[in-house]
This record gives C-alpha cells, structure tokens and sequence, in this order.
C-alpha cells in the first residue's frame, strides 16, 4: 500500500507545510498591518487558502487511508476493521483523537479561508490582524498535532486487521454530530480572533460588531444543530431513554452555547446602538475560552465518558498550556486596552438595551453555575483525592433558577423600544400571549386529573411558560405588521418587507417555547417501566405490548440478538413491531444496545432490552415519551432562525467597507481616548 499511494507519508508532510504557513500568517501580516505595509497584509488572505487546501488535504489522505483499511498506520488500525461498512469507514476517521483533532484543524482552516475569501468589506488592517490571530491558533493546534498527536504514524510490521471502532461510535449519529459540533465550537474562533485584532487595533465600532455577528450568528446555529444532534444520538444509541444527563462533556458543549447566545445579543446592542463595546469584546472572548475549555476537559483524560476520546496526560498539559497562552494573553490585553476604548452609548432601565442586558447577565450566570458544577468535583479530586459527583438535581435547580426569569422576560425584549421604553404599552400588546399562557397553564391542570393538579402545578406552568415565548414570538411579527390595526394588504406588504433577521429572530425564541414543552412534557408526564418477559408474555403499557422471542442475526462486523415485540395501542388499531437488539462486536469485544423507538405524533413508545435470564426471561425497558420529539424540533427550528437571519442582506453585506486615508492610518495604531 505504502508504494501504490503513500497517503501517511504525503498527509504528515500537507500538515508540516499547514504549519510552516500558519507561521507565516500569524507574524507577517501582524507586523504588516502595524507599519502599513499592504503587501505583508496581502500574505494573510492568500495563506489562509493555501493553509486550507493543505490541511483538506492531510484530512483527505487519512480518509483514503480508512477507506483503503491500510492497517500500516497506527491511527487506522486502532479504529477500524475491513468488514466495516463504507460510511463508518469514513465517519471512524473522526471518532478518535488524532482524527477528531485534524477535523478540528480542516473547521479552524476552513473558516480563516471563509473570511479572507467573503471578507472583502474589511478594513485591510482589520482583516489582517483577524487572520493573523487565526494563524496563531492554527500554529498551536497543528503543532499539538505533529508533536502528541500524529495521526499518520506508521506500525513497522502492519497488522492483517484492524481493531475496529468503539461499537457506540458505529451509526449515522456520528457523521452528523461532531462536524456540527466542531463548526460552532470552532467558529467561535473568528469571533475571538475579531476582539483581539480590535484590541490590538485599540478601536471599536457599530461596524466591527456588524462584521462579527454573522460569524458568531453561523457558529452559534452549527452549534445548536451540534448539540441537538448529540442529544438524539445518545438518546436512541445508549439504550438509557435519556435525552440529557448533564454529563460533563455535554456541559462543555453547552457553555459555549450560552456564552455564545449572550455574544450574539450584545452585539446586536452594539450595532444598533453602539452601547457595551467593552462587555462584548470580553464575551468574544470568554465564549472561544469556554470552546478551548471543552477541548481540554475532552482531551486531557480528566474524564471518563462516551464522548471523550484522550486519556494522555501530556496531551492534556500541551492543550492546557494552549488554554493559558490565548485565555491568559486575550485577558491581559483586555486588561490593558479596554480601559482606554471609548465606552458605548447611554439608555433608560426601561428599554431593549436594559432587556439585552439582563438577558446577559441571566445567562453568564447560568453558565457560571454549569461551569462550577463541572468543574468543581475534578478540582476536589486534584486537591484531595475524593471523588464525587454533581448530578441532574444541582444542575436542573440552579440552571433552571437562573433561565427562569430570562423565559419570562424574553417576549418582552423585541417589543420594547431602543433607549427608552413604555412597559405599560409593550404589556398591553402581549395581553393576548398572557391569556394564552394562563389558559395553557389551566387546561394542563384540568387535563392532569383533579387528584394531581396540585402535584402538576409546576409542569402547568411549564407549559404556560412554553406558550408564552411562542406567542410573544409570534406577537412580535404581528405587532411589526400592525396587524388588524390597519387594511390586511397594507399589513401583508409589511410582511414581505421586513428583514428576515425579524423572522429568524422570532423563530428563534419561539424555537424555545417548543423546545420548553417537550422538555416539560417527558420530564412530569413521561413513564417507565422495567420488568422481565419470556416470549409469549404480555403487559400493559400504553396499550398492550407483548413479547414474541428473540432470534440471531449476523451483521458486517457483528452479531446481534433481536427481540420481536407486538404494540397495539387499543383493539382497533393496527398492530406495531418493534425490534430492540443487543449487538456484539468480535474485534472490540464489546457490545451496543439497539434501541427500538416508534412515533405516535409527537411522543413516542421506546423500547431497549437488557441480559437475557437464566430461567429465559428478558429484561424490558419500557418508556413512553410524551411530545419527546418536540425538544429537537424546537433546537432544530432555533437553528433554522438563524439559517434565516443569516439569509438577511445586511447580514451579509456587512458594515461598509471604511476607505482609510494616509493621516488616518498613521493614527490608527493608536488607542482611542
């Protein structure tokens, strides 16, 4: 193989050269933009595109490498076999280490070239010191690669076959979830590299946060797609019938998201209103801080968990060292330039801003309490070798004290207006979302039964809660439109016209409120039941359900036991099969637990199976969840508010392109006062 096509030797030698140019964009371009030099600053654009091209390349040659099953380098006979299927061939090139790293490099390279390809409305020095700050980050992950993580390292005598995957990594999940995963996590670079080019620059306008929000906008919907993604996958994959258990990796996902989505409203007052320049900049920062966090957590073997994939401490101090050097000097240039930028403009308690800020403030909050329930077991463990576990209770009463009040003010926000605001007035508009959400709250109590509406009073208000945020939501496009305040056609022509970030923004908040009744609903109303079955037996579970037998069958790279199970929801209706199954894999010697999951509207009959029992019983699984589907439907419709919003031509126009003339570029260096 090695002769036919040397896929290992020319994939280490595109990363070498990756590298060599990532060098050069991170100090040419800098020193370019610091004396004026257009050439030096033209080297930025063209060695992002080249730096892409060889970093697409390197991932493209271990590609060939998994596809081919050349078990002569290391990385690929440790995570695949020959009778593996085709796409999990391809999808096994990210689920390790080394591979998840390289994807993570081709996502850094791809959004550099994005914003030297698309970016030609930036300010040359802008646009140079962005990229630089790309370059340097690039330089960092490319040399972590090359130095701990090489994923094209040769075994001297190759192996006949492989290892094959982790058997829980073997399904679609995985070709979808960590590139989306990667694209916000890592996107969150540009956002970060724009706060530290402005204040290199020592300047900071209603145009730098319009040049910054589609970037950080793209990143945060990757990101929810990501999350949402990963949800599914480990509710359907693990067998467990959970959607979220708070597990620390799934936290460190979801802080960057929360940060994120406070970046993404304070830069919208910044736009708008060229108020918290300062505060903006700091989140900039603090959301990439929160993305490099989760990559070390992940990589540095502190934990055990499905989803990490290093447990070498060297590994975790080169990355840790990575977190010091761009956290710590991002903040200590924060420190010393941030004091001398000019602050943003002034408004009222009472107005959009106010609501934006308190938003904010809600939200940091929330991800403060998420950080420390992560962080803190694995800081007691370093300093006193206990260990202990933060779980579901801790998160769901602090994080839920701290989204409950932005829940309720956020239809208020879109209404109210920039500077000063009427409360009375904007309260008057959402009179019919509060009767709604109060009907919503009684009819779920009267629904419940007379005996538990006291036990349901909580997940009633839930509800209300839930139609709340979508009818302010939709209440926000209907006041914008003054619908039924003036002639239909008049409104429709409103309609049409308004810019899609009202519609992206609207769906997006009300995306919440559908996500909040799926939440709601399997939290308070959902069942389970557990019990041993021999075939033949029958239960009732939302219906009947009765087991029929178990019979083998042989797969690619695996065997499997799959149970046969009738569902009737009643005498009349049709009858339904599910098929749980429990897999093993000869290679790994280790098994899966196949789910079986069927759709009845919005909810959903989930069946998994356990160990088969000595006298031929079986365990059962049993869950019925209620309006399950509603909570990826509602991330989904988030995710496509911000497909939408980026639709938005001033979006991707951006901020005009500033011409800069001699006297100003000479000043430009300088801080402002």
């Amino acid at each position: 193989m090695i002769d036919a096509f040397p896929a290992a030797e020319l994939g280490h030698f595109a990363l070498i050269l990756a590298l060599v140019l990532a060098l050069v964009q991170s100090t040419l371009p800098l020193w370019g933009a610091k004396v004026g030099d257009s050439r030096l600053m033209a080297i930025a654009p063209a060695a992002s595109i080249a730096g892409l091209f060889y970093v697409a390349f390197a991932f493209a040659a271990l590609t060939i490498a998994y596809v081919t099953s050349d078990f002569s380098v290391l990385n690929v006979w440790e995570n695949s076999h020959s009778q593996k299927p085709l796409l999990f061939k391809i999808t096994g090139v990210w689920g390790n280490h080394e591979g998840s790293m390289l994807l993570w490099v081709l996502i850094l390279a791809l959004f550099g070239a994005l914003v030297a390809m698309f970016g030609g409305n930036l300010p040359d020095r802008l646009k140079a010191r962005v990229l630089a700050v790309q370059g340097w980050i690039g330089s960092a992950f490319l040399l972590f690669i090359l130095w701990t993580s090489n994923p094209f390292t040769r075994i001297e005598n190759a192996p006949v076959e492989g290892r094959d995957l982790n058997p829980i990594l073997q399904d679609i999940g995985l070709a979808i979830h960590p590139p989306l995963l990667y694209l916000g996590y890592v996107g969150f670079s540009i956002s970060f590299a724009f706060a530290v080019a402005a204040l290199i620059d020592g300047r900071i306008d209603a145009a730098w946060a319009r040049w910054v929000r589609p970037w950080t906008l793209a990143a945060w919907m990757f990101l929810t797609a990501g999350i949402a993604m990963g949800s599914y996958w480990a509710y359907y994959e693990l067998g467990w019938g959970g959607w979220w258990f708070w597990d620390p990796v799934e936290n460190v996902s979801f802080m960057p998201w929360l940060a994120g989505t406070a970046l993404l409203h304070s830069a919208i007052v910044m736009e708008k209103r060229g108020a918290l320049k300062i505060w903006t900049i700091l989140l900039a920062i603090l959301t990439f801080s929160l993305s490099l966090l989760g990559t070390f957590i992940v990589r540095s073997g502190l934990l055990t968990s499905v989803h990490t994939f290093a447990a070498d401490p060297g590994r975790g101090a080169f990355i840790l060292a990575i977190l010091g050097l761009f956290i710590g000097g991002a903040l200590v240039l924060f420190s010393w330039r941030a004091p001398m930028m000019k602050q943003g403009g002034l408004f009222q308690p009472i107005s959009r801003e106010a609501a934006l800020v308190f938003n904010n403030i809600f939200i940091l909050f929330a991800t403060a309490a998420v950080l420390l329930g992560t962080l803190y077991p694995l800081g007691l463990e370093a300093l006193t070798d206990r260990k202990i576990s933060v779980g579901p209770p801790y998160f769901n009463m602090t994080f839920g004290i701290m989204m409950l009040p932005i829940l309720l003010a956020m239809p208020f926000g879109p209404l109210l207006a920039w500077k000063r605001a009427d409360i009375a007035g904007v309260m008057q508009r959402l009179w019919l979302a509060m009767a709604l959400a109060v009907v919503a709250v009684i009819a779920t109590l009267i629904l419940s039964g007379a005996g538990a509406a006291l036990k349901n009073l909580g997940p009633a208000i839930g509800i209300g809660i839930a139609v709340w945020l979508i009818t302010g939501a939709i209440t926000d496009l209907a006041e914008r439109v003054r619908l039924f305040r003036i002639e239909f056609a008049k409104s429709w022509a409103r309609f049409t016209g308004l810019p899609r970030s009202a519609f992206g923004g609207a769906l997006a908040h009300g995306g919440v409120g559908v996500m909040l009744i799926g939440i709601v609903s399997v939290a308070s109303f959902g069942t389970e039941d557990i019990t041993i079955m021999k075939p033949g037996d029958t239960i009732a579970y939302q219906g009947t359900l009765r087991y029929e037998g178990t019979s083998p069958r042989t797969g690619p790279n695996y065997r499997e036991d799959v149970a046969r199970f009738v569902w009737l929801a009643d005498e009349t209706s049709q009858p339904v099969i599910l098929t749980p199954s429990r897999r093993f894999y000869p290679a790994r010697q280790s098994g899966t637990t196949e789910a079986a999951i069927y759709n009845r509207g919005f909810s959903q009959i989930y069946l998994s199976i356990g160990d088969a029992q000595p006298e031929g019983g079986l365990i059962v699984r049993a869950y019925y969840k209620p309006t399950v589907t509603l909570i990826w439907i509602g991330a989904l419709i988030m995710a496509f508010g911000g497909v939408i919003s980026l639709t938005d031509r001033r979006l991707r126009i951006g901020a005009p392109r500033k011409t800069e003339r001699p006297a100003e570029a000479d000043a430009e260096t300088q801080p402002a006062t």
